[in-house]
């Protein structure tokens, strides 16, 4: 199995997601990462459903390794500078300030380990006049203009996952990896910094190009008109998505397959402009029909005349699919005291080869012995039987 990041080694010292995420992305890539949390608590996700060991934490914390630590605590604080002695890349995601509370401030790291990749995730950034406020996933979403793209006027709530927490970790890995590749040829280590706000703008970007670009602020709708998009419930109570973007092809197809081939002579729908101007219309004829037919029977028209859909899975049926399953998305392994443990693969192929080998999320503390007993210099080395159901 290919582990393009082999002997990257990964301390992070994170909570909830931003940290975990950005670490776990590194660690599906084959850094061995070591995850240092409180002593009897841990990570906070941990306990979100009772226990130490919720879905929530589950998610964000396959293929590392856990230890429990104080760095406040003289002893344990020698450990954690041995093991950062070691380290490639140190992620966090305290409030401004925290960090070096903790001991663990880049200033203090980086003088241990010059060569260290020192990462550091924050809500609002590291200075300024929000600097100190405390952000959560939705506080990202809205501050940068996303939220109000995701939420109906008729029916203000927030919807949808951590889209800003997951974005956030995204951009982090991706910012320690372009530190390391530097590092490789200057040798220096750096301080990568990223805010939930500031990686949720960039995310954000064909907003902000629509508004800078052609003075347009962009609704909930704007993007489902322009690329013609549309959900429809079925007759089976299911339902089905289309994306029929500009291409005739495909609108011809679609004709074909509800059974309205004069579709085009009405001037609403004739060209793109027209069904994009009246997508209103286009959903008051087109939603009666749909629920005249089961959702897999509409799956078979419509793939037969190569229009662009999708069944609207839940969690329950997508990985069911039968492309899905060709892809070996689903992965599990099973962890000695935890049981069976399933999730999704990383999505990079190298080689054409999946990144399907997994590690089961840690228990508080599982690796204390191993890592706490390790002799000066042996931290990172980690002799482990390769799981029996490993696929290369």
């Amino acid at each position: 199995m290919i582990k393009v990041l082999d002997g990257v080694r990964v301390v992070e010292m994170g909570t909830f997601i931003t940290g975990p995420a950005a670490a776990m992305y590194l660690a599906d890539m084959g850094a061995d990462v070591i995850k240092v949390e409180r002593p009897e608590t841990g990570d906070p996700f941990r306990a979100f459903e009772g226990g130490l060991y919720s879905a929530h934490f589950q998610t964000y914390n396959h293929n590392k390794r856990s230890v429990t630590l104080d760095s406040r605590d003289a002893n344990d604080l020698k450990l954690f500078d041995q093991i950062i002695s070691e380290a490639d890349i140190f992620i966090q995601n305290f409030r401004p300030g925290v960090a070096e509370d903790l001991n663990v401030g880049a200033e203090r790291l980086q003088k241990i380990n010059p060569s260290l990749i020192y990462c550091s995730i924050s809500g609002f950034g590291q200075t300024g006049p929000d600097a100190g406020r405390p952000a959560y996933d939705t506080v990202a979403q809205a501050a940068s203009g996303w939220l109000r793209l995701l939420i109906n006027p008729a029916n203000p709530r927030v919807v949808g996952p951590a889209i800003a927490d997951a974005t956030t970790g995204f951009y982090a890995a991706f910012g320690a990896l372009g530190a390391l590749y530097e590092r490789a040829r200057t040798g220096r280590g750096r301080r990568v910094d990223i805010s939930m706000l500031e990686a949720m703008c960039h995310f954000n970007l064909d907003d902000f190009t629509h508004y800078f670009s052609a003075d347009e602020i962009m609704g909930p709708y704007s993007r489902p008109s322009v690329s013609q998009s549309y959900v429809f419930e079925c007759l089976d109570g299911k339902w089905i998505a289309l994306h029929m973007s500009s291409p005739l092809k495909f609108w011809e197809g679609l004709a074909q397959a509800i059974g309205c081939a004069d579709l085009f002579r009405d001037p609403r729908f004739s060209d793109r402009p027209g069904r994009i101007a009246h997508q209103e219309d286009l959903i008051a004829l087109m939603a009666p029909i749909f629920k005249g037919k089961t959702r897999a029977e509409w799956c078979a028209a419509l793939d037969v005349r190569g229009v662009p859909f999708a069944p609207v899975y839940d969690s329950s049926e997508a990985l069911e699919d039968r492309q899905a399953k060709h892809l070996g998305i689903e992965v599990e392994t099973h962890h000695p005291t935890m049981g069976r443990f399933r999730t999704v693969r990383f999505p990079v192929n190298f080689d054409g080869q999946r990144l399907s080998e997994i590690k089961a999320p840690p228990t508080l503390g599982e690796h204390n012995d191993q890592i706490r007993k390790a002799p000066t210099g042996h931290v990172w080395r980690v002799e482990e039987a390769k799981p029996a159901n490993a696929a290369e």
